[in-house]
């Protein structure tokens, strides 16, 4: 969509030019390196991705592999995967796993040898046989390190793939997804899905293969510790295994809450998203408070979610514990059969436990539980692609080349059929066999023909909304067709069922021609003006220039910034509504088509601007097409050729306007026939000079972007560089509001550490002790031995079970007896130790990321509506989602690696230091060099990572935009072409997420090495150096060492990826700093009476409106006062600052000078206690999900009678008593299961609930049929009589019998007046807009405001019968 922002020409990726060796090592990865240290990375730095991951590629290769799986039973996202790469990744995975289990069960073997060289009188094992074991101690630590990470690299690429792969299929998927599905909750479960579940699959397959390992591993393990300590063994490993049973529940429970988790982020992120797109309503209603509290109790629920997860991980985080445990048992049980301790047996039994519960304890469970979770969101992939599938799809036929081989009937059955065709996504949304309605773009005759037609909406819940009824109609190339009738009569239903989008029934539906359409609610993304109306066309510059001319945006382009290439924000937030309007239209114009499908495009511009439109571009430059257009506007009805009137859904008259004029249907058409404005049938001459045009335009200057030399990429969002500041870091520790909690959590962890150390340390001692014992044991046996052989007394069998108990005093008993208890006591005591720290930990977390979010949610919806305008909802939106679930969950867990890394470093270095203090040194130099290349690694992927995590936005961005626009992507067959944007979004993502894997991987393969260079410090130290060293002391040395490999540096990776997940603390720390509105409360010195305002009186002195501080005003030193129950009307062209006192009233903007309602200067009120007293009708309706009940009264402070009799006001009592729930009848996103005019009047309905004296009406009328216009104007003048009303229109008859007209232009006030003064003004501002309405509207308009103005000044009462004479008679001649 967005062409014209700037194209990167990226640098190859040097990882396809390298060696075998420079990628088994990662050596090409050091230029990045050394770039790194020059400072921050840009994205123009980034390089090309692979082709291998290469996102359109891998979603064309699954989406072979999904249409397989749908001719299954039972389609499996699983299955799809390991049908994908499961030939590759299964044998890699068992050559590394058995590797490393051979490796890993031979370890301790030849440590258990070399603590034996130690012990005390062995002579056994020789110097070289020590050497050979420290030797293949070091071999065998190793051999893992340089296989374990290449292998992790291409587990994460595969990963990558599966997530671009999936991410293309669920865009695919929103591109097909039925209106009624993507108002019903699916926008929320995309975004949730790509931003959240996909990942998950990452992580799964890193773990996939310890699934089968863990118990194989156990096997062998076992064997080899029964011939170390024989029954013993069993014991010890008994206890650890039954652990297995505990953790597959836990296991099972984590997927429970994940899945638990998943359905509540779903609905918070919804929810959000309607909160973002609704903002400037749910301001102006005041209803922040309303929205806060649903948010809290929804985010309350997945947070308690979320606590199970992490209790669940706290429980299995103590499973450290466990092989100390285990040892314990297994030794205490060794003893007491009788059996010598020795270190040797202590240490390799123990490096047995220690492997056995990183085996089965520890990364078993996790495989388990991150299948689990993975298998969740394979479910949840697989339950999105299944679900909603749009009802009909066009056939495109330019693709197939089946022109004119699909006419047939339509019927239930052929309807069956095409589900089986639901979740196919080969086609971008396009399905090739057709069977539910004859499409033909390329058909010679173009027509539209139904047949007895009859369709409805399918909704979630299984019912069927009908659509149309019985519905036949036949347009003939080159025909003007125009669609009139009330509210809720079909007439976008019509359109829909050619369009595809509903669902056909029965009857025929025969659409030959290719279709061009223009939405009702105008759609504008995020880009240029250019792009938005080009979309997914060739340019062609003559073809635009006249398409811009046409649909009247040509002084408009001449008076923007850019022209243009002026950037508006996402959905046109720069734009007005006239502007969006036309540049929709536009859209629909510029694409060459056979039929144009014109969805009330009149409504949103005023009157000159329509009949130009009419004449110009619907009438003259589509001339030889087929043009269906809905309207209210029914002053354009006597030049269709083709009119039909629908009611209920069904066609109640059609014909031309003379034939029906002649009919009994005609009396309902002169009925409902209630427009602004008649329009003859002269040609349209400009009523504003070229000056006063020009001025109109300039306060929108300020609102769009200007790029300088060239367009900027809209989607890109603000980089932070540099390392995280303290502050971050201080913001989160505040965000607990619990410093001694805080202080309590660091000591346990200190504490537990201690204690554990202290275990080691007690057992080292233990087995010195017991060795001593031996020695000593053997050496009195023989001493008594020599004696009794000496003296020549009877001989003693020194092996005679009946003198070797004599050997053993009870003093040594009691010694070893108190041994085990006090081994017992410490053990207990540091798992409870264990036990508290971790859950308080994870408590402690999560409070801080539930006070997050809220500061994130109260700083987002107190910001000023500027910020709204200027950032895009998909960027806010991945605040809420892929940042909070950083905070909810990654963050916790890696914040508990980096504590335990320092302490456990901090401990091993201690222990080692113990048995040989000569073994500091090699620790600093090690330490320094890790700390440097910490360094390089930090500053690299804290660059990548921030530009990962904001070209990711984008993809959000566009998922939500497609949603927002989907009927007119896909209207316009652009799914390819946005398919293709969204592959580029994520091949940018992945050029970024690759560096970073690489960054990381780097790092720990290079880490690794150099803790396998201090372990073989450690090892070979305790044999260069000839000083006496006890067995035990060396066996915990070298022991400890061990684990230094894998500990360290993903301890050391995690304090760099707690820096790059603090990225996301910051950014959501950044959006709760954003400068907020004025205090909501207000101030007890500044409060009002209780009954404030109590007449409505409105002052305007010497008044500025600025929408930032540093740009220009737009509106400009307003003077005027609007006196109590007044009814004013605002008037001006597109762009001239109506909408902008809207703005100033309700203080959304930067106010300037004083506006004074009753007296009271508004800058002193709260903005809950100033907008909660102006009511006001929106332009465009918004309603959100949930209930009807809610919609009307948020707060929840009007009764059922009350609800009802405003619903009665309005004529909606009795539909909605229809609805199942009445009140309570369920709404979906956008309240889009009502009509426009029915969403109209649900807001009129809560106007009428606030008793407010003071109403806005933005255009509230502009997109409603006549009938419902005038429903409105009745409960307006009847509802709200004794009420100031400050209505802005560009119907001029709404306005003529309004007390005055206030005349806008160029943000300054023209003319301030009752309109008949105004219009006795030659050359008056409201004079030439009257006069270029034509000569019989204007006559009409004029003895309006005659009557009027006699009415309401000269106060002649018998004029107000004269003035609804005329006003009909004004009706009547348009």
């Amino acid at each position: 969509m967005n062409r014209t922002r700037r194209k990167v020409v990226r640098p190859k990726n040097p990882f396809t030019k390298a060696n075998f060796f420079s990628q088994w090592s990662f050596w090409w990865m050091r230029d990045l390196f050394k770039r790194g240290l020059q400072g921050p990375l840009t994205d123009e730095e980034l390089y090309q991705h692979r082709k291998t991951l290469d996102s359109e590629r891998v979603t064309n290769k699954f989406a072979e592999l999904w249409e397989d799986e749908l001719k299954r039973s039972n389609p499996s996202v699983v299955r799809m995967i390991l049908r994908a790469y499961g030939k590759i990744f299964v044998p890699m995975g068992l050559a590394f796993s058995i590797s490393e289990t051979i490796c890993k069960s031979l370890m301790p073997l030849f440590l258990g040898g070399l603590v034996g060289y130690f012990a005390t009188n062995q002579t056994d094992i020789s110097e070289n046989t020590a050497y050979l074991y420290a030797m293949g101690i070091v071999i065998c630590m190793l051999v893992p390190v340089i296989t374990f990470h290449p292998f992790i690299f291409y587990i994460f690429q595969v990963g990558t793939k599966l997530r671009l792969a999936l991410s293309g299929l669920i865009y695919r998927k929103v591109l097909q997804v039925s209106k009624s599905s993507s108002n019903d909750g699916l926008r929320g479960r995309a975004i949730n899905i790509l931003s959240n579940d996909l990942g998950r699959f990452d992580v799964a397959l890193c773990f996939l293969h310890d699934t089968w390992k863990g118990p194989m591993e156990s096997i062998l393990i076992g064997f080899l510790m029964y011939r170390e300590i024989g029954i013993s063994a069993v014991i010890g490993v008994s206890f650890m295994l039954s652990f297995i049973p505990l953790q597959a529940w836990a296991a099972k429970k984590a997927a429970y809450y994940r899945q638990m988790t998943a359905e509540r982020t779903d609905m918070r992120v919804k929810l959000m998203n309607e909160i973002i797109q609704g903002i400037q309503v749910i301001k102006m209603y005041a209803w922040e408070k309303s929205f806060a509290r649903v948010i809290a109790e929804v985010r309350l629920k997945e947070v308690k979610a979320i606590r199970g997860t992490a209790y669940i991980h706290a429980a299995l985080g103590c499973t450290s514990m466990i092989s100390p445990l285990s040892v314990f048992l297994a030794l205490c049980s060794y003893v007491y059969l009788g059996d010598p301790l020795t270190a040797q047996k202590v240490y390799t039994v123990s490096s047995y436990f220690n492997m056995l519960n990183d085996s089965m304890v520890t990364f078993w469970p996790m495989s388990i539980t991150f299948i689990a979770e993975a298998l969740v969101s394979a479910k949840r992939c697989k339950d999105f692609l299944l679900d909603g599938d749009k009802a009909e799809v066009p056939i495109n036929l330019e693709a197939n080349q089946q022109t004119g081989k699909n006419k047939r009937k339509i019927s239930k059955k052929d309807k069956q059929k095409n589900v089986e065709l639901n979740g196919s996504l080969l086609s971008n949304g396009q399905v090739h066999h057709n069977r539910l309605r004859d499409y033909d773009p390329e058909a010679t005759k173009k027509c539209v023909v139904l047949k007895n037609v009859s369709a409805s909406w399918d909704t979630s819940d299984g019912h069927a909304n009908c659509a149309i009824e019985d519905f036949s109609t036949d347009i003939k190339d080159q025909t003007l067709a125009a669609v009139v009738g009330p509210v809720g009569a079909g007439k976008s239903s019509f359109l829909n069922v050619l369009l595809g989008e509903v669902g056909i029934d029965k009857g025929e539906a025969m659409v030959h021609g290719k279709i061009s359409y223009a939405s009702q609610e105008s759609w504008v993304f995020e880009g240029t003006i250019r792009d938005n109306i080009v979309f997914v066309e060739d340019y062609n510059e003559r073809r635009y220039k006249k398409v811009v001319k046409v649909c009247g945006l040509e002084r408009d382009m001449e008076l923007l910034p850019r022209g243009d290439l002026t950037v508006v924000g996402e959905r046109g937030v720069s734009l007005s509504g006239g502007q969006k309007a036309r540049v929709s239209l536009a859209r629909a114009v510029y694409r060459k088509a056979d039929i144009y499908l014109l969805d009330d495009p009149l409504s949103a511009v005023d009157t000159h601007v329509g009949k130009h439109i009419f004449d110009r571009c619907i009438r003259d430059f589509l001339s030889n097409k087929i043009r269906i257009l809905v309207t209210h506007q029914v002053q354009y009805l006597f030049d269709v050729e083709h009119l039909l009137l629908m009611g209920s859904g069904k066609i109640m008259a059609q014909g031309s306007y003379q034939e029906l004029q002649r009919s009994r249907q005609f009396q309902f058409l002169e009925q409902t026939q209630h427009d602004e404005s008649g329009i003859d049938t002269h040609s349209v001459s400009s009523y504003l000079s070229r000056s006063d045009s020009e001025k109109s335009m300039e306060h929108q200057h300020n609102q769009l972007l200007r790029p300088d030399e060239h367009v900027e990429d809209v989607n890109q969002e603000q980089q932070t560089v540099g390392s995280i500041k303290m502050h971050v870091y201080a913001s989160y520790i505040k965000a607990l509001d619990s410093t001694f909690l805080l202080g309590i959590v660091i000591s346990l962890f200190v504490c537990a550490r201690i204690m554990l150390t202290g275990v080691d340390y007690f057992l080292s001692r233990w087995v010195i002790w017991e060795e001593q014992i031996a020695v000593n044991r053997t050496t009195t046996l023989l001493n008594e031995t020599d004696t009794t052989i000496a003296n020549d007394t009877l001989p003693i069998n020194a092996t005679d079970p009946y003198i070797a108990p004599l050997l053993a005093s009870d003093i040594q008993a009691g010694i070893r007896q108190e041994l085990v208890l006090f081994y017992a006591t410490i053990l207990g005591a540091t798992l409870i130790v264990y036990l508290i720290r971790t859950f308080g930990f994870f408590k402690m977390c999560l409070r801080i990321s539930l006070h997050l979010h809220d500061r994130l949610f109260r700083g987002i919806t107190r910001a000023s509506m500027y910020f709204f305008n200027t950032n895009s909802s998909g960027r806010i939106l991945n605040r809420f989602s892929k940042d909070i679930r950083t905070v909810d969950t990654d963050l916790p867990h890696t914040l508990l690696d980096c504590l335990a890394f320092i302490i456990d470093v901090s401990g091993v270095v201690i222990i080692v230091a113990i048995a040989n203090y000569w073994l500091l040194i090699p620790a600093a130099i090690i330490g320094v060099i890790l700390g440097m290349i910490r360094y390089l690694y930090v500053n690299t992927s804290r660059s990548v990572k921030r530009l990962e995590s904001i070209s990711r936005s984008p993809v959000f961005s566009l998922t939500n935009q497609t949603f927002q626009g989907l009927t007119t992507i896909r209207a316009l067959q652009a799914q390819s072409a946005l398919e293709q944007e969204f592959h580029e979004y994520q091949n940018t993502n992945t050029s970024a997420w690759f560096l970073f894997l690489s960054c990381t991987r780097a790092f720990a393969l290079w880490s690794d090495v150099l803790c396998i260079v201090y372990m073989t410090a450690v090892t070979f130290s305790f044999l260069l150096l000839k000083d006496e060293f006890d067995s035990g002391d060396v066996g915990l040395a070298i022991l400890h060492s061990t684990t230094m490999t894998g500990m360290c540096q993903w301890g050391m990776r995690q304090t760099a990826e707690l820096e790059n997940q603090m990225t996301s603390v910051e950014r959501v720390l950044e959006y709760t700093e954003q400068p907020s509105e004025a205090l909501l409360e207000t101030p007890e010195k500044f409060k009002p009476k209780s009954e404030w305002p109590s007449k409505g009186r409105i002052e305007f002195i010497n008044f500025k409106l600025r929408y930032s501080p540093k740009e220009a005003p737009v509106l400009k030193d307003l003077n005027f006062t609007i006196e109590p129950r007044e009814k004013i009307g605002i008037v001006g062209r597109t762009g001239a600052g109506k909408s902008s006192i809207i703005q100033s009233i309700f203080r959304l903007a930067c106010n300037e000078g004083m506006i004074r309602i009753d007296d009271v200067d508004i800058e002193h009120i709260g903005l809950h206690d100033l907008r909660s007293q102006v009511s006001i009708i929106p332009q465009d309706p918004v309603l959100f999900s949930g209930t009807l009940r809610y919609n009307l009264d948020p707060m929840d402070e009007r009764s059922d009678e009350e609800m009802w009799k405003a619903l009665g006001d309005v004529e909606l009592r009795s539909y909605v008593s229809t609805l199942i729930g009445g009140l309570n009848c369920r709404m979906y996103d956008g309240g889009s299961n009502f009509s426009v005019g029915q969403r109209q009047l649900v807001c009129l309905a809560r106007a009428i609930l606030r008793h407010n004296k003071i109403l806005i009406m933005d255009e509230a009328t502009a997109n409603v049929d006549p009938e419902t216009d005038k429903l409105i104007q009745q409960t307006i003048r009847s509802k709200f009589a004794h009420c100031t009303v400050l209505t802005i229109a560009h119907r001029l008859h709404t306005v003529m019998d309004s007390d005055r007209v206030l005349v806008m232009d160029a943000g300054e006030v023209r003319e301030l007046g009752h309109p008949y003064e105004l219009l006795q003004r030659t050359g008056g501002y409201l004079r030439q807009l009257v006069d270029n309405t034509g000569a019989a509207t204007s006559f009409a308009l004029q003895q309006a405001a005659e009557q009027s103005y006699s009415k309401q000044i000269l106060g002649d009462d018998t004029a107000a019968e004269d003035l609804n004479i005329t006003l009909a008679m004004e009706e009547k001649t348009q």
